[in-house]
């Protein structure tokens, strides 16, 4: 392996001739060897938006420093980057400083380096020209809401309306069939199977409406604000220039943030954010369980529905078929939950000026993105698209329920109707042959009043 000399104020060190970071990344990448957990590439595009905005900003407002060469040069090295061409040079854990500062520099080592090359010509410095009107403290921090915007919008939102439209169209296809429903994990009064499934797909629904809300604090960028939030270093309106140019870039809507030092210090925007993650988390974990329930069986269980029999189920039980999809789903949302906690905790160290967790804040909340964008292409292809109503099943388990009872109420008042139930339980006799054996309604009577397909709407 051939090495060549780089350095930084604090001396020199190798670096292998075939990467373009320099000095300051290799040390954080000899110093911090801690677990596998890189920093997300959605991170590394979003640092060097941010670099290309800048450049073209600095370009504008001081063009005797950043000249027409030096932009020129950043913004190849940059587009490259985000072609994806250069994704082997950044190689950061997450495990680093606090601030990102490691990953910020990375990012500018490697466009200086790059662009050089470029240039024919060393023309660029990674702190003066790349980093130029720009900190870590204020660069880092606008890339993670850069990256949970541009990875929400470009892959979840898709996601999520593709299962909703699944649910619709399921709602159609069972929307005369009545089932028994369950309260307490206990029978209860029926509802129409497409009024269940109604209640599935208005969870993404209204998740998904959280999330876009929620998205609208995240567009507030700390970028102007440099080190402590005075924007010191930087020249006045840098940041609403350089939004502008981002949002173009991003091709999305990114605005300055109102407060600096708030915008440095305050995490709360992500906490939100991902706050709107966990409740869609939530909600999946719900579906998935009444899915995986009333799939359950084949013959013992409650079998009202059949979902898609995508692998064998067990390594010693021959035929046997289990519930995998709705099984990946409370997985994937138990991890989002517990991503949840840590960005909460981490967002609540935001010590004077500055936050220090933002690296694993960034790294949960993409995760968690990444997680529940792939379990609900997956749920949605694998499972919920199968689903088919089992009605036979369905029927034989209404016309055995008890709580048909209820119906009888507003005829025979409550008391009656408890001594209707109890009897037929402890006789294991109808609800019909209850009655008549207590002297309270006759068949004829009974069959006028307690009809399911009366009892799945209000009077």
């Amino acid at each position: 392996m051939e090495y060549r000399t780089e350095h930084d104020s604090m001396g020199e060190v190798r670096v292998e001739c075939d990467k373009y970071w320099g000095a300051q990344t290799q040390r954080s990448f000899e110093n911090f060897k801690i677990g596998s957990e890189k920093i997300p590439m959605e991170m590394i595009y979003a640092i060097t938006m941010v670099k290309k905005a800048c450049a073209v900003v600095n370009n504008k407002l001081n063009p005797g420093k950043m000249t027409k060469e030096k932009t020129a040069a950043i913004v190849s090295a940059c587009d490259e980057i985000l072609d994806g061409r250069l994704d082997a040079h950044f190689p950061l854990s997450v495990w680093q400083t606090g601030s990102g500062t490691q990953t910020n520099m990375n990012v500018n080592e490697v466009i200086a380096n790059r662009g050089n090359e470029i240039a024919g010509e060393k023309i660029l410095h990674p702190n003066d020209d790349v980093n130029m009107s720009q900190s870590s403290n204020d660069v880092f921090p606008s890339a993670i809401h850069m990256s949970f915007v541009l990875a929400v919008e470009n892959n979840l939102l898709e996601k999520i309306t593709e299962l909703a439209k699944t649910f619709n169209r399921l709602e159609q296809e069972n929307r005369n069939i009545i089932k028994i429903g369950r309260t307490h994990l206990m029978d209860a009064t029926p509802v129409l199977f497409s009024q269940e499934i109604s209640g599935w797909r208005s969870m993404v629904e209204k998740s998904k409406d959280m999330l876009v809300c929620a998205l609208g604090f995240l567009r507030q960028l700390a970028i102007g604000g440099t080190a402590t939030g005075t924007g010191v270093c930087s020249p006045i309106g840098f940041g609403k220039h350089v939004c502008v140019e981002l949002s173009k870039i991003a091709g999305t809507h990114f605005e300055e943030s109102d407060n600096k030092f708030y915008s440095l210090t305050s995490k709360d925007a992500i906490v939100f954010a991902h706050g709107a993650l966990n409740a869609l988390a939530s909600d999946l974990w719900k579906i998935a369980n009444d899915i995986r329930l009333l799939a359950s069986g084949p013959r013992c269980g409650l079998g009202e529905i059949t979902i898609p029999a995508n692998e064998p189920g067990s390594s010693i039980m021959p035929g046997k078929v289990n519930p995998t999809q709705c099984e990946s789903v409370t997985m994937v949302a138990l991890q989002v939950q517990a991503n949840n906690a840590a960005i909460s905790m981490a967002a609540s160290q935001g010590n004077f000026e500055l936050n220090v967790f933002m690296p694993v804040i960034a790294y949960d909340c993409l995760n968690s993105i990444k997680l529940l964008s792939d379990v609900i292409r997956s749920f949605d292809k694998n499972c919920v698209s199968g689903i088919k109503a089992n009605s036979f099943k369905m029927q034989e388990n209404l016309e055995n329920s008890l709580m048909l009872v209820t119906s009888l109420s507003p005829q025979i008042g409550y008391e009656n109707a408890a001594k209707v139930a109890k009897y037929a339980y402890d006789n294991n006799v109808t609800l019909k042959e209850a009655c008549i054996k207590l002297n309270i309604l006759d068949d004829i009577q009974f069959d006028k009043i307690v009809r399911p397909e009366n009892m799945v709407h209000g009077y």
